[in-house]
């Protein structure tokens, strides 16, 4: 993962910016009386068609390989979470842009994690 400012800059708004898309998408389609796996399902749909496009735009600016994974995460995750939530009447339009924005989040941090983690365990030397 890239340590310069510019492209942190740039995961984080992209994140926030894809799942908080995705969050406001989800909560139009999927309405309080679907069954929840059927929002999840459909959330997760359209969480990967709206990522797509959107990490295709972003990936000139701020690279390809470093906001693919990310991002694509982000809107699958944050769809599939944000679908089930609203199948249940769990959250509004309003909070379903916010919540999709804090799962990007969380979704950038632990692809960090976890980056981190590889990185370190690959280290020559290490017994890999």
């Amino acid at each position: 993962m890239e340590r310069r400012l510019y492209f942190l800059f740039g995961d984080l708004v992209s994140n926030a910016g894809v799942g908080a898309l995705v969050g406001l998408v989800v909560a139009v389609l999927v309405g309080e009386t679907w069954f929840p796996v059927l929002g999840m399902v459909v959330g997760m749909i359209a969480g990967g068609g709206v990522a797509l496009p959107a990490a295709v735009v972003l990936s000139v600016p701020f690279g390809a390989m470093e906001l693919m994974l990310p991002v694509m995460l982000t809107g699958m995750t944050s769809g599939m979470l944000l679908g089930m939530l609203a199948a249940m009447g769990a959250t509004s339009s309003g909070s379903a842009g916010a919540l999709g924005a804090i799962v990007g989040l969380v979704v950038l941090a632990a692809t960090y994690v976890l980056n981190a983690y590889v990185r370190a365990s690959h280290r020559p030397g290490m017994g890999c």
